[in-house]
């Protein structure tokens, strides 16, 4: 199953992607609904935002070494563990994400857990577009190679075990193939818009 999922993510948007045009495509597509207008329940995108802010987590950057060898990645807020027997995580990522097709044709990536003082970092993959690794210091995790990012307290790399719908967000599953926790900072949480920092 797993080595199926990685095969067809590696092949979508290549030449080869018509022969399996009969299988869902996996990449962003920001037409397909969970639900039709009739069925959506009465919550405005707004309130919905508001609410669900007052739920802290933590802050992370998904990485990974594209096709053509350049790094890619993302700032995501919406990480969890899933599994320990077999150890499994799991991300959100928007249909929308310009930078998932190149994580999702590599068939790996890097969970970097972002340290408390590393809220510029965040911003710099949060934005669209540029070069968000100029500057930034990163070595290759050791099972998938992907970008690990200097400084991190934590860090899980994985390879694409499996991608399902979720309204307009793709919910990804890696299996972990390393971790390591070098500690240094605390993490840096967002809460209601903002970066705070754990103090109990």
């Amino acid at each position: 199953m797993a080595a199926a999922v990685v095969r067809y993510l590696r092949s979508a948007g290549s030449a080869s992607a018509a022969a399996t045009a009969r299988e869902p495509s996996p990449l962003p597509r920001a037409d397909l609904r969970a639900v039709g207008a009739d069925e959506r329940a009465p919550v405005g995108p707004a309130e919905f935002r508001a609410v669900l802010g007052h739920f802290a987590s933590g802050v992370t950057v998904v990485t990974a070494l594209a096709e053509d060898g350049a790094p890619a990645g993302f700032a995501c807020q919406s990480f969890a563990s899933l599994s320990l027997d077999p150890p499994l995580v799991a991300f959100m990522v928007a249909r929308t994400s310009t930078t998932w097709p190149r994580i999702a044709r590599a068939g790996a990536f890097c969970v970097n857990v972002l340290g408390e003082h590393q809220g510029a970092l965040c911003r710099r993959f949060a934005v669209s577009g540029g070069d968000k690794f100029a500057g930034v210091a990163h070595t290759p995790a050791p099972a998938t190679g992907s970008p690990l990012l200097a400084g991190v307290p934590a860090w899980i790399d994985c390879r694409v075990h499996a991608v399902h719908t979720g309204g307009d967000h793709l919910i990804v599953v890696g299996r972990v193939e390393a971790l390591g926790a070098p500690g240094g900072d605390g993490p840096l949480l967002f809460h209601r818009g903002r970066f705070g920092r754990f103090t109990g």
